[in-house]
């Protein structure tokens, strides 16, 4: 049988090309598919603050990738320290950062080499999280505790306008805090509820009740 060294060489080549760099981030937490390197971890902490153009805070970035599982939280922490420590991350408050110029050119040059899907899933997660953070700003919950357990009001906001508040009281804190979470995943749907209960609307009331308990 003829041996074709040519070839030989050729297929080692291929294989060389195939095998991927050294991994060198912690794994726990990461789901198949996710980041395990830790400059693969930084360049996408620049692409999602590039493409979304807005400040986050550092607890932002860490719960978009974790809940994700696209990075160990550890990994994230560190790459978010390493590129504040080299200048390509900027605050004026302490709380909230934006990529200087050298954060953009990471971003810029070096995005392609993270899949398309760690890409696309990392800016749907943070602009869910924007989503998210503007519902709970704009539609505020006060907790206050009373003698025998907790009053809780709901501010619905139409914008410039309140349009409804509540109170409920409830007996513990777990219990408030559930009210306010709760609330939060869609404040518009109870105030179309409530209104319909206080306007004597039950069809109304029964289709939104049937969609916000889905």
């Amino acid at each position: 049988m003829c041996y074709n060294k040519k070839k030989d060489r050729n297929i080692q080549a291929a294989k060389r090309e195939v095998i991927p760099m050294e991994f060198d981030a912690f794994t726990g937490g990461v789901a198949d598919g996710g980041l395990r390197t830790k400059n693969d971890i930084k360049i996408l902490i620049c692409y999602m603050l590039a493409t979304l153009d807005a400040p986050f805070s550092k607890n932002d970035v860490i719960r978009v990738l974790q809940e994700t599982a696209l990075a160990n939280y550890f990994e994230i922490n560190d790459a978010f320290s390493s590129l504040l420590e080299m200048g390509n991350l900027e605050t004026s408050d302490g709380q909230y950062f934006r990529l200087t110029e050298s954060g953009r050119q990471i971003s810029g040059n070096l995005y392609a080499m993270l899949p398309l899907s760690v890409r696309d899933k990392a800016i749907q997660a943070a602009n869910q999280l924007r989503a998210q953070a503007k519902i709970e700003k704009e539609n505020t919950v006060e907790i206050e505790r009373v003698e025998t357990g907790y009053q809780v009001t709901c501010h619905v906001s139409g914008g410039s306008l309140e349009l409804m508040n509540f109170t409920v009281y409830v007996p513990d804190l777990y219990q408030a805090r559930l009210v306010k979470r709760n609330f939060h995943k869609d404040p518009e749907s109870i105030y179309r509820l409530l209104l319909a209960g206080v306007t004597g609307n039950k069809e109304l009331a029964e289709g939104i009740f049937r969609d916000i308990t889905r």
